[in-house]
């Protein structure tokens, strides 16, 4: 049954349709297990947050194929290559299996998970082989249509195209009384950043049960995301007239959750990154006062010499799975705390940031590794300017500013005006980077031939959870990232454009919107082929970014809903114009 609800799903790019499939899989599915199912239309078993992968290369895929369909591994190797993907390897194997199976039994939802988990659980010498054997005794009693989808999700790239608000919606309609109750179970995502947990607890609770939803130290709450504008007069006016201006550290962005003596650290996408930052859990444990807490902090590769800060892409040199020691005294780090969201018992999330910043203040012992963010509180526009100059003679990237009013709560998973970016780049036109997502690529010509010659490139729009392109970038790429692109982005080919993804033009090749890259223009145009703010300046234009160059940057650490929104690109089409005029 799940396999055929996920057949479905896949064969559409309707995305009512596959809200309205969803539903259907959601309301047959036994209340005891619908979180499991849920993790599997994510492609995972656990929430994202959990440190645990089920860890199947292609190569052992194969060979677990091979030895459950009787085919030779030379023969699925070459399907693989001509279709590049694994799914369908795994349902043209199974459909022409040369072994019979003895006492073949039908797969239930149970057991698939079950046998999943023990995969991601092993460990020591022999894990290969007890995997291979596990995915070798699944696909023996799948049929060819269900293989398709356990090794699509094996090997993490299950090609659904369901992003997580489908799955909320999908849960709205079937177990909340509407659609129009998704901001509870949004709310309840937000803190928990569990869709499985919410799935339970709707299916079996209903609507009130999602109310009762509470934060909790281990569990990772979705970030508060800013705005951007481009003058202090524009976020003063915005803002009520008063804020909080904060410096803008150039490090990684970083959840602290602390339980007694025990510390995790969960990145903005949410990943556990407790390894790579030993030495930021000891600052935790000398400095955070607080006996539970969830806090949140820009992590910043500092100069052991000079306790000078570094640029981002020093620290990404602490990203590693080895030689984290040789890293540590390498590229030593400072944390900078600027908002709490947990306190001993206390969720602050709902209180307005003035009273989280008070509470920061109390909760952090401030040391020469470990500081709360340098901020001001102002009403003046001139004040607000020579702070910014301060924060980027200091090494920052400039300045977020928050709201003071009593309405300015922590909106997990949101961005609103309540926090607004002030950076340094936004001086002058387009200037400034924006993150973009890659939806499709297009043959290279010339030099070019057998790669891509250019990217297609999309923006977020939140209110309608899609992607809007906004440019074609063929520029700024070296030699090393045009071989290595089509091999970065062959996970995520599919065959037709997504169902999430918004465009008048026509890629060569169609890709999941996964990948984040950073790209900076020239300007921002009205546009007749990007539907970017498509009808929002001028009826039947779009906005396009002129003359786009890629920095180098692959914004690994954002997932794609973090990348440079609709709104923004709105937003500095306006200022742009704005500059023009005076």
């Amino acid at each position: 049954m799940i396999a055929e609800g996920y057949e479905k799903i896949e064969a559409t790019t309707k995305r009512l349709e596959m809200t309205d499939l969803l539903v259907n899989v959601l309301k047959s599915t036994p209340k005891e297990i619908i979180d499991k199912v849920v993790y599997l239309t994510q492609g995972r078993i656990y929430p994202g947050f959990v440190d645990l992968e089920i860890g199947v290369a292609e190569k052992l895929a194969v060979k677990a194929l091979a030895r459950a369909s009787g085919r030779k591994e030379s023969e699925i190797t070459e399907d693989l290559n001509k279709t590049g993907d694994i799914g369908k390897a795994a349902q043209k194997s199974m459909a022409s299996k040369r072994q019979v199976t003895f006492f073949q039994q039908p797969l239930t939802v149970r057991r698939v998970y079950e046998v999943l988990d023990k995969m991601a659980r092993a460990s020591g010498s022999g894990t290969v082989d007890l995997k291979m054997a596990l995915l070798a005794g699944l696909l023996a009693d799948a049929t060819p249509k269900e293989a398709k989808y356990i090794m699509r999700i094996v090997t993490g790239n299950l090609r659904l195209g369901i992003a997580d608000m489908t799955v909320l919606d999908a849960l709205a309609i079937a177990y909340g009384g509407g659609k129009e109750n998704r901001v509870y179970l949004e709310r309840a995502y937000n803190v928990s950043s569990d869709l499985g947990k919410v799935a339970k607890t709707v299916a079996e609770k209903g609507l009130e049960g999602v109310k009762k939803f509470e934060v909790s130290v281990g569990e990772p709450i979705r970030a508060m995301l800013c705005e951007r504008l481009s003058r202090p007069e524009e976020i003063l006016e915005k803002l009520g007239g008063k804020c909080v201006a904060e410096y803008k550290y150039d490090g990684e962005r970083i959840q602290v959750h602390k339980k007694g003596e025990e510390v995790v650290l969960f990145s903005r996408r949410l990943e556990n990154i407790s390894s790579q930052y030993p030495d930021a859990i000891e600052l935790v444990k000398r400095c955070v006062k607080a006996e539970d807490a969830i806090l949140e902090a820009e992590c910043v590769a500092i100069d052991p010499d000079t306790n000078e800060m570094k640029p981002f892409q020093e620290l990404m040199h602490r990203r590693r799975k080895h030689g984290i020691e040789k890293a540590m005294e390498e590229y030593p780090v400072s944390l900078f705390m600027f908002d709490a969201l947990y306190v001993n018992g206390k969720d602050l999330t709902l209180k307005p940031y003035p009273i989280r910043r008070r509470t920061l203040e109390e909760a952090v012992e401030v040391s020469d590794r470990v500081e709360i963010a340098k901020c001001v509180v102002t009403d003046n526009v001139k004040k607000l300017e020579t702070f910014f100059l301060e924060a980027i003679q200091d090494g920052c990237e400039g300045l977020v500013c928050k709201s003071v009013a009593a309405n300015s709560v922590y909106q997990a998973g949101a961005r609103g005006w309540l926090w607004i970016k002030y950076k340094r780049d936004y001086k002058s036109e387009m200037t400034d980077t924006v993150d973009l997502v890659v939806v499709g690529a297009f043959h290279g010509r010339g030099r070019r031939a057998g790669i891509y010659g250019a990217l297609l490139l999309a923006a977020y729009n939140r209110d309608k959870d899609v992607f809007e392109t906004v440019t074609k970038c063929g520029t700024g790429f070296t030699d090393e990232d045009l071989w290595k692109l089509p091999k970065m982005l062959q996970k995520h080919k599919i065959a037709h454009k997504q169902s999430r993804v918004q465009s008048l033009i026509k890629a060569d090749i169609w890709f999941e919107p996964v990948v984040v890259i950073e790209i900076l223009g020239a300007e921002i145009t009205l546009s007749p082929v990007h539907v970017c703010g498509l009808n929002v300046i001028r009826k039947g234009s779009g906005l396009a970014i002129r003359f786009p160059r890629f920095t180098g940057r692959y914004r690994h650490d954002k997932a794609a809903e973090d990348a440079t929104t609709v709104e923004e690109i709105i937003e500095m089409y306006k200022g742009q114009r704005r500059k023009i005029a005076e």
